[in-house]
């Protein structure tokens, strides 16, 4: 769903990167609360992660693909402050280096495809959370779900940014159908590819899960003056055990994924336009598009000039972004996390 230049005028345009600014700016505060001993080197994998799963276009209907926006993913695994600050890295390193997503419209896609989709899937994943077990399946349910409502909610915000700055004049209320018809069918993949994420972190480390923290919390009784456990807690041991451990297995297996992702899998991702192209196309809001400022980036279009192999070409653009947006994000969040104040530690989102 990014968002190229030339859909969005300038004031609008404009607009929304100051909200974008401002959502980045307070996310950055709200961050130093969530990237903790456990979440902060998790933090940039998270946004390489991201990045390599959207190269990995699905397809939902005839002639149209989707893929993850990763808004919902992140919130669960590393809190919402810190996952729309993932976001933005990965949409900075796609509209810079990679000309995907128009860099006047930056603003507009940090505030749809980040901020929305974030704030969405926390709201929707917290209100579930306290009805649904506290279980892991619980978690999962809960997953699926905030990630599914997500993407139609990041539609449904872009049909009204359209709708208030759009350079051409069509008819809204189809635009709107149009993207929430497609956008359900991309979500059900989103919810899927999120809920299966979330799921094998949960198997192997729950503890490094933002979104399940409180998890295991056995009941106690107070018998004779002591505490002790109402009954068995058969998950307590083991993440007590897992929160001792490092990190370092998961975050090297995390990177190997990607890596893997977007090196390998993304040759074989769906050719044909997303969601927001194929509605553009239809219903005529890209009469005003425009060439990309980055077009003669030497990754633009996610392949490296020079290599005349597709394969070759695309596989190494995706290992670089990978690299790069793991560099950039692992050291913002870093530098945030090494200005957190001491009272930032007991706070909890």
């Amino acid at each position: 769903m990014h968002v190229p230049d030339g859909f969005i005028n300038a004031p609008v345009s404009a607009a929304a990167g100051v909200v974008a600014a401002g959502a980045v700016a307070v996310s950055l505060r709200g961050a130093r609360r969530e990237l903790d001993e456990k979440i902060a080197p998790l933090a940039g994998l998270v946004a390489a992660f991201v990045f390599a799963v959207q190269m990995l276009n699905f397809p939902v209907a005839a002639g149209t693909s989707g893929h993850l926006l990763g808004g919902a993913l992140a919130a669960i695994l590393v809190g919402p402050w810190t996952g729309v600050l993932c976001i933005a890295v990965v949409l900075l390193m796609q509209g810079v280096l990679f000309a995907d997503g128009g860099l006047t419209a930056l603003g507009v896609n940090i505030t749809v495809m980040g901020v929305v989709t974030v704030v969405t899937a926390h709201l929707v994943f917290r209100g579930l959370r306290l009805v649904l077990p506290r279980t892991r399946g619980g978690v999962t349910a809960a997953t699926f779900v905030a990630a599914l409502v997500s993407v139609p909610a990041s539609a449904a915000a872009f049909t009204l940014i359209y709708a208030i700055g759009g350079t051409t004049e069509v008819p809204i209320g189809k635009v709107l159908t149009a993207m929430l018809g497609v956008h359900v069918l991309i979500g059900v993949g989103e919810a899927v590819i999120t809920m299966l994420t979330v799921g094998a972190v949960l198997a192997v480390r729950p503890d490094l899960v933002h979104g399940a923290r409180g998890l295991t919390a056995p009941l106690k009784l107070r018998i004779d003056g002591e505490l002790v456990d109402a009954a068995p807690a058969p998950l307590a041991a083991p993440v007590a055990a897992s929160a001792r451990k490092s990190p370092r297995k998961v975050w090297i297996g995390g990177v190997v994924t990607a890596l893997v992702l977007a090196g390998v899998v993304s040759f074989y991702a769906s050719a044909s336009p997303d969601g927001l192209e194929k509605v553009a196309a239809d219903q005529g809001i890209d009469a005003q598009a425009r060439d990309h400022a980055a077009a003669d980036s030497p990754l633009a279009d996610y392949g490296v000039r020079g290599i005349d192999s597709a394969r070759l070409s695309g596989g190494l653009a995706g290992v670089i972004g990978v690299g790069v947006t793991l560099a950039v994000g692992t050291g913002l969040f870093w530098a945030a996390r090494r200005r957190r104040r001491p009272a930032d530690t007991g706070a909890r989102v």
